[in-house]
């Protein structure tokens, strides 16, 4: 009888445990090579130099962001964004979109698939481009999160981030897209789960974009977002991020009042913090975000770690510098440039790859991912 009504409570342990997939994982603190204190993580420890190899270039395209996770067919899915290479540069809120590419590793090779997320027309609040993909496997889903623009202004090619480009990138809502494989249909929802303020004071009334999310062990959403204020100028004010949280991926969203990685010095900087990728571990919120103007790490540019317990109140890692703003080709040559939008690859708890975004050149012709090794000795 005492076994039988153990029974349910055994069985909710279980699904607690093994609940999730993905990059929302617990780690196995008992299993000999795992994390056994998230608290004395150390990234910056783990990097090594990164093979040519580890590069993914589409032809013809820039290559921005890249959110890879690991499809039930056990390969390895990155959910990026491109645009023509012959539109410039800041064409990204223009003609930007949300491309998957394929690997049989996380480290790569990476092959262009197939568009996710094309441009469907401006009667939709997502019409014009794509931009910004976080995808989170969870309970054998997929979600996409998602920037997504509309406009009818009139631009020329190649596109100058100034004029009626604002227009565009003043458009930049969140979305999500949910689908049963990476490679397979993405349902886009048809309104975004995350818009700007009513409130014209807010630090959020002008636009919205760069969404981070991740479960937690109660199956719960938290979603980070960059935000920009309104000042009576088409380019507005501040750029910060802010937070939000939901009981489902599908909404809704409930977005707390105050900004998140702040400097306790930074408050007349345009822009402290940017790109954060954000995962939950141990019972512990972490973030990568790129540490804008050396605020966190000391290095302008680089990746920073940041730690929070209740997703709202943010500081600095023990460990705070992930990898600096130059890293190093295996063939000991140093970037020309720093990583952006940050991702992380875990296995069972275990920090694998760091990808970052990276311009080729200063002219910024031509950008694609990297994947950086990761190397855990298995004493933390």
């Amino acid at each position: 009888m005492k076994l039988k009504s153990c029974q349910p409570i055994i069985l909710f342990a279980f699904l607690l445990l093994f609940g999730q997939t993905g990059f929302a994982q617990t780690a196995k603190s008992t299993e000999k090579g795992s994390l056994t204190s998230i608290e004395e993580l150390d990234l910056q420890a783990m990097v090594q130099p990164v093979p040519l190899a580890n590069r993914f270039i589409d032809p013809g395209y820039y290559v921005w962001c890249g959110s890879v996770t690991k499809g039930k067919d056990g390969k390895f899915y990155m959910l990026y964004s491109r645009w023509p290479l012959e539109h410039g540069f800041y064409s990204w809120p223009v003609t930007s979109e949300v491309a998957v590419a394929v690997a049989a590793t996380p480290a790569g090779p990476f092959k262009h698939l197939k568009v996710a997320l094309p441009a469907r027309g401006t009667q939709f609040w997502d019409g014009s481009a794509t931009h910004n993909p976080a995808v989170v496997s969870y309970k054998g889903k997929y979600y996409l999160y998602y920037m997504g623009t509309s406009s009818t202004a009139e631009i020329k090619q190649p596109v100058p981030s100034s004029g009626n480009w604002w227009y565009y990138r003043n458009s930049q809502r969140i979305g999500m897209a949910v689908a049963d494989s990476p490679d397979g249909e993405w349902k886009r929802l048809d309104q975004p789960v995350l818009s700007v303020s009513s409130d014209s004071t807010a630090h959020d009334a002008l636009m919205v974009s760069n969404p981070a999310a991740c479960f937690n062990d109660k199956g719960e959403v938290i979603l980070l977002y960059k935000q920009v204020c309104k000042n009576g100028k088409i380019n507005g004010g501040q750029v910060r991020f802010g937070v939000a949280f939901a009981k489902s991926p599908y909404g809704p969203y409930s977005k707390y009042h105050q900004t998140i990685f702040d400097a306790r010095d930074g408050a007349k900087e345009w822009m402290v913090a940017e790109d954060p990728f954000v995962w939950f571990q141990q019972g512990t919120y972490l973030a990568i975000v790129r540490d804008v103007v050396g605020k966190f790490t000391g290095d302008s540019g680089a990746f920073a770690l940041m730690i929070s317990k209740n997703g709202k109140d943010w500081a600095p890692a023990k460990h705070p510098k992930v990898i600096g703003s130059t890293f190093f080709w295996q063939d000991g040559t140093p970037s020309l440039s720093k990583l952006e939008r940050p991702c992380l690859y875990l296995e069972d708890g275990i920090p694998k790859y760091l990808y970052g975004a990276n311009r080729a050149d200063k002219e910024q012709r031509l950008s694609f991912n990297v994947a950086v090794p990761l190397k855990f000795d298995g004493k933390k």
